[in-house]
């Protein structure tokens, strides 16, 4: 602990969205100080000349040092977050949360826990290294954990969720460019997204087989959030699948059984997770939705870094979501 009894923090790639969420989180976190964000490419620019509606609330430049802190996020792309690792020693042995994809899957060579609280968070209380879930990763698995763990899943899942125009990251390219993405849809990486490896993972771990999983995603024409829908053929009925789910998210504070059809506006611009679960004509149906950024991303971040340093689960995370 710093001797201001909070916890300092560096960001490392402190550009992108991603680390703009963090950086509006953990402006305001009752326990976290930013001490650096660091960016090769803004070096020496303030923070608030790329995150601008942190005018007023955050003092400081990007730099290239690596200072002493207690928890580095880093919010680099896929790859680099290995990269800067191997390439740097980083000063005072930190706790570590990679954003990235580079340490989700389990091998020989990674000592990172995969960090979804909702399936592993007393691994995460006791761990130093956290592989923070993907976006759509984490949507999907909300929708079929308790089914998972209680070995109730069907041996072919049907999955298609859409997400918004920032899950593709800050750098512009054809589909994320506004002419094209706005009032549009399509698919992409049809049953071949990279993040079928991690959903599979913590099913196997979980429950101890590994379903077919044929996953649709879909480019949506938004900016933020997920909303997937799941399906499968079931012997249970709606009112013991309720149950189960129930059972097993009651002590977790941010995912929540609903009655109600849920939509994004319920949680984007917060951490919290929606599940409803209902069967029609055999077919056990869950809808999960999340804000990508933040329970997808960030947030479920800090909800880590809570974790690891034994504070309060929901600190800095009471956030309002823009549903009127």
């Amino acid at each position: 602990m710093s001797s201001s009894n909070k916890i300092s923090v560096g960001i490392i790639g402190g550009a992108g969205y991603t680390a703009g969420e963090l950086l509006r989180i953990l402006v305001n976190h009752p326990h976290a100080k930013i001490e650096f964000v660091h960016s090769e490419s803004q070096t020496g620019s303030p923070v608030v000349s790329i995150h601008k509606d942190l005018i007023g609330d955050l003092d400081l430049n990007f730099t290239n040092e690596l200072s002493t802190v207690d928890v580095v996020f880093l919010c680099r792309g896929h790859g680099a977050s290995k990269a800067f690792l191997e390439s740097n020693q980083l000063p005072g042995n930190p706790k570590i949360i990679d954003l990235s994809h580079d340490y989700r899957l389990k091998s020989d060579q990674n000592d990172f826990t995969y960090g979804l609280p909702e399936a592993f968070r007393a691994e995460i209380i006791n761990s130093n290294k956290v592989s923070n879930p993907g976006c759509f990763a984490t949507c999907i698995q909300l929708g079929l954990l308790p089914l998972a763990a209680n070995n109730q899943l069907n041996e072919s899942i049907q999955v298609t969720a859409i997400t918004g125009s920032t899950g593709a990251g800050q750098s512009l390219s054809e589909t994320s460019h506004f002419s094209w993405r706005n009032n549009n849809l399509s698919v992409y990486k049809p049953f071949r997204h990279q993040h079928l490896g991690e959903i599979k993972q913590t099913l196997l771990k979980l429950g101890g087989s590994t379903p077919e999983l044929n996953f649709v995603p879909i480019r949506g024409d938004f900016t933020r959030g997920i909303f997937a829908s799941i399906y499968m053929d079931s012997n249970l009925t709606a009112e013991q699948a309720r149950d189960i789910f129930k059972r097993h998210y009651e002590n977790h504070p941010f995912t929540h059984l609903t009655p109600d059809n849920p939509d994004l506006k319920q949680v984007v611009g917060t951490n919290k997770g929606l599940v409803q679960v209902d069967k029609i004509d055999g077919k056990l149906l869950t809808i999960s939705v999340i804000d990508n950024l933040i329970k997808g991303a960030s947030g479920q971040a800090v909800q880590n870094m809570n974790l690891m340093f034994g504070f309060e689960e929901v600190a800095g995370l009471k956030l309002k979501s823009i549903a009127f």
